[in-house]
């Protein structure tokens, strides 16, 4: 029960919070501060290679995550027109806090 009343917590908070969008870097690496909520696209020579957020479940954890088809895994990432990002396949972090989720039109959504 308890379980369940914390996954519906976190679902409902995301669900209430303002979209998350997308800003643009020129490098070859994640800056050292990232947004606390938007994510960061990394482009070199106007060829996107990787995007990075802190984890939605509040952690603070870096998580980056390549686009290049030449490395595996990789992320395809869609910017609609209101600047929100979804991610495809979802996150799901092995490691840490162990979460796992889509991110689809700017909102997270949890997995269980």
């Amino acid at each position: 029960m308890r379980a369940w009343l914390r996954f519906r917590w976190r679902a409902l908070k995301e669900t209430l919070a303002p979209v998350r969008r997308v800003s643009v870097a020129d490098g070859d690496m994640l800056p050292v501060t990232l947004p606390a909520r938007n994510l960061i696209l990394v482009e070199e020579d106007a060829e996107p290679w990787s995007i990075g957020m802190r984890c939605p479940c509040g952690c603070g954890e870096t998580i980056e995550l390549p686009l290049s088809p030449d490395v595996e895994p990789y992320w395809d990432v869609a910017i609609d027109r209101k600047n929100r990002p979804s991610l495809s396949p979802s996150v799901w972090r092995k490691t840490g806090c162990r979460s796992h989720y889509w991110l689809r039109k700017g909102r997270v959504l949890w997995c269980r």
